[in-house]
């Protein structure tokens, strides 16, 4: 079934490459109007003359970035129907080595960063012309469950889930016809991971015997879960977590 965006107006942090492009390819395909919000101006530039959207650069760390993203959704497409917050950074420090500036820095993106496109997208939704509605997607992971030693990561991606169904439940409570709900990927196979792959093909199999189904996600697959949270069709699904990762936080390590 195609066009299930037809004419909604989307934008997607962190959309110039890995799950962000993914999802930014899926929802072009399927009719949305995109915006790529991104720091990497090369790439995300490059993505959206791809597929046929725009791309706007975007710090989610910085409240003047989301201010001035607001405007431009306002003067130039009336409305806001999704917001993808996918935007993130990694530090591989543990509790025993991060620093402070490091912690701060990935947090600053993470979460804070996330809370603010929630926040722009409410402000946003409540806007639109057939009265207030919208989709926000906020991408977590698999360590929102599971700890990696990677400890502001690991805390950011548990805050999402706080912070989804806070968003979720006010927006609700407020009578507000806007969801928010959480994808959480396990080992996905995005061109970064490919790439580490051909420098040491060892990874592969790790990466593989990370979920029960013996492999790792696509990055199709985790757009097409951000697609069905983003159309109609999941209507009544508003403070969710909806895992897409093999199998991996359900199954217990055996001997």
């Amino acid at each position: 079934m195609a066009g299930r965006l037809q004419n909604k107006i989307a934008v997607v942090t962190g959309g110039a490459s890995g799950i962000g492009e993914g999802i930014v390819r899926r929802f072009c395909a399927e009719g949305a109007t995109v915006l790529v919000a991104d720091v990497d101006e090369t790439s995300g530039a490059a993505v959206a003359v791809e597929c046929g959207a725009e791309f706007v650069r975007l710090d989610v760390s910085s409240e003047q970035a989301w201010s001035a993203l607001a405007e431009k959704v306002r003067a130039d497409y009336g409305h806001l129907d999704v917001m993808i917050n996918n935007a993130g950074i990694v530090s591989n420090a543990d509790i025993m080595t991060v620093d402070v500036a490091t912690w701060n820095q990935l947090l600053s993106i993470n979460l804070t960063g996330m809370m603010l496109g929630c926040q722009t997208a409410i402000a946003l939704m409540r806007e639109n012309p057939a009265g207030s509605q919208g989709s926000i997607v906020n991408t977590a992971s698999s360590t929102s469950y599971l700890a990696i030693p990677d400890v502001a990561y690991t805390t950011s991606k548990a805050g999402v889930v706080g912070l989804t169904k806070s968003v979720a439940v006010t927006c609700a409570n407020a009578g507000l016809q806007i969801r928010c709900n959480s994808i959480h990927p396990g080992a996905t196979l995005t061109n970064i991971l490919k790439t580490a792959i051909a420098q040491a093909p060892e990874v592969e199999a790790a990466c593989n015997q990370m979920s029960p189904l013996g492999r790792m996600g696509t990055v199709e697959e985790v757009a097409a879960m951000a697609l069905f949270l983003a159309s109609d069709e999941s209507g009544f699904c508003t403070g969710g977590q909806f895992p897409v990762e093999g199998g991996t936080v359900s199954q217990h390590p055996t001997m």
